[in-house]
């Protein structure tokens, strides 16, 4: 069935490519960022393109409310806008740390409340928010980054609980290493905050460490979990939580199995 689909983060990497991926399939798709013109491509391919910013609540509204007038109803919001901070937890300033918290758990919360009372009013829903295999684990230099991931699997988990009675799924996207921006943007600014510090070593070595991963073949590409998306849209009965990409199932197995001191040294031996 053709469903009215809202993408946050559609301008590159995953968001993007689940949204070509679901246009194809013949869904009412929007794709929603603060870079419009990096959609172009969306809305040459039959979808739509939205300003939306989503640590502000008055952009939320206004992409919501043309999608209303537009549609009449939202059926899937896939929660995928996000980024990384990287840096010592002592070279990370506050206003980075909070920046952080508003993009990727308040503003997906803000947008999440917002289109809630559409499908309990439909009496049906999805919600797909993009965590990673980092919300069950964690990095060297990536403390508030894993802080929002860790916050973003608890949170739904509850959020699960709630919107059951409403006939509204909530599932949980865990990706493993994905091409794409994701990793340049986080690099130079981790290099910036503790390349020079009595952390320097370490950040030198942690970004390495995230270059060669990200190199060719290193990374899975943001097609799997587009194909993993279109899955959990036509589910009548989706699962809680999809694990893809590289390193994602390994990794998270020995963090979950072998212990913390075992994946303490895994980490570390990867980042001298």
């Amino acid at each position: 069935m053709k469903k009215v689909i809202l993408i946050t983060g559609a301008a590159s990497g995953i968001g993007k490519s689940s949204a070509k991926r679901l246009i194809k399939e013949g869904h009412v798709v929007y794709g929603a960022a603060r870079r419009v013109d990096k959609m172009n491509d969306l809305v040459e391919a039959g979808g739509h393109a939205i300003k939306m910013d989503v640590s502000d609540q008055e952009s939320i509204q206004n992409g919501l409310d043309q999608i209303i007038r537009e549609q009449g109803k939202i059926d899937v919001l896939f929660n995928n806008a996000g980024y990384a901070i990287y840096g010592a937890v002592e070279d990370t300033s506050y206003e980075d740390a909070k920046r952080q918290f508003e993009v990727s758990l308040f503003g997906l919360a803000e947008i999440t409340k917002a289109v809630l009372p559409y499908m309990r009013k439909q009496g049906s829903g999805k919600i797909i928010n993009t965590s990673s295999m980092g919300g069950k684990m964690y990095t060297p230099m990536g403390a508030w980054y894993h802080a929002t991931k860790h916050a973003l699997e608890g949170w739904s988990d509850c959020l699960r609980l709630e919107l059951k009675q409403f006939g509204i799924d909530v599932v949980i996207i865990e990706p493993g290493a994905i091409q794409t921006e994701f990793g340049d943007v986080m690099l130079n600014p981790l290099l910036e905050r503790s390349g020079d510090t009595a952390y320097g070593k370490m950040a030198k070595a942690v970004a390495k460490a995230t270059s060669d991963a990200n190199a060719e073949g290193g990374a899975s590409s943001p097609e799997v979990i587009a194909n993993l998306v279109s899955k959990a849209v036509a589910a009548k009965k989706p699962k809680t939580r999809y694990v893809v990409g590289k390193y994602a199932k390994p990794m998270m197995w020995i963090r979950k199995y072998m212990g913390d001191r075992v994946f303490d040294k895994i980490l570390m031996s990867q980042v001298k």
